[in-house]
């Protein structure tokens, strides 16, 4: 299976920044221009970009659409889109505008019928969110917890056609504090489906280990790019 880094584009108010813990109140900003960001990314070969619209993960609609639509623009990385996405016609949307994958995280909690039936007409094409705290599922931009395991909530889209889950460790996410690879790996065991870790990458022998895991597509880079802890062109070379 391959193994693909995805640096992470996330976008509050147009601006590209991370979060620490996913609290909206502690982000630090490092650039306003999201669509040089991606020109960036991509010109250091990355292919995949990873973009979060945190504003509408909480509002649950698109809040930075424009910052999106000129990152498409900008580069022809493949993106993938998440925040706030819960309804077909702001899938559709997404993908009308040429995102590759959509990912939906609290929908797929409080709908799942939509995540079926968005499998259904994008084969491959979604990617279901599980975000965790201590274990259980966290949505609306990490705001609730419910008291779903995340392999519970992974098992429920087996059979949908989805084409991967993204796990992040919500307690981990910007802190540099290293991925959570025990819990990311736990999850590609249980679950027939390939998982994306997230939170907390720092080094780039996390990724060289991640790859030894079974059943991991990938991860997520985020602060550890931004504060200069990975070089990019480095850890796509590892994946390789």
């Amino acid at each position: 299976m391959p193994f693909t880094l995805y640096p992470a584009i996330d976008l509050k108010g147009g601006n590209v920044v991370r979060l620490a813990e996913g609290d909206m109140d502690r982000a630090t900003i490092y650039t306003s221009d999201p669509a040089g960001q991606a020109r960036t990314f991509a010109e250091a070969g990355a292919g995949w970009l990873h973009v979060v619209d945190l504003d509408g993960a909480f509002a649950g609609e698109a809040r930075n659409a424009s910052a999106v639509e000129a990152i498409l623009s900008a580069t022809p990385a493949k993106v993938q889109i998440g925040g706030g996405i819960r309804t077909m016609a702001a899938i559709d949307r997404w993908f009308g505008l040429g995102v590759e994958r959509v990912i939906i995280g609290t929908a797929a909690l409080t709908d799942p019928g939509l995540v079926r039936a968005a499998a259904f007409d994008h084969p491959a094409r979604i990617v279901v969110a599980v975000d965790a705290r201590d274990g259980l599922v966290a949505t609306r931009g990490w705001a609730d917890i419910s008291d779903i395991p995340v392999a519970d909530m992974g098992r429920r889209f087996e059979d949908a056609g989805v084409a991967a889950l993204l796990f992040t460790d919500v307690g981990r996410d910007g802190m540099l504090s290293g991925v959570n690879s025990e819990a990311t790996a736990a999850l590609a065991i249980a679950v027939k489906l390939p998982v994306i870790a997230s939170g907390g990458l720092a080094a780039l022998s996390e990724i060289r280990a991640l790859q030894l895991r079974g059943g991991i597509e990938g991860v997520i880079a985020g602060r550890s790019l931004y504060d200069g802890r990975i070089d990019l062109k480095a850890a796509l070379e590892a994946c390789r």
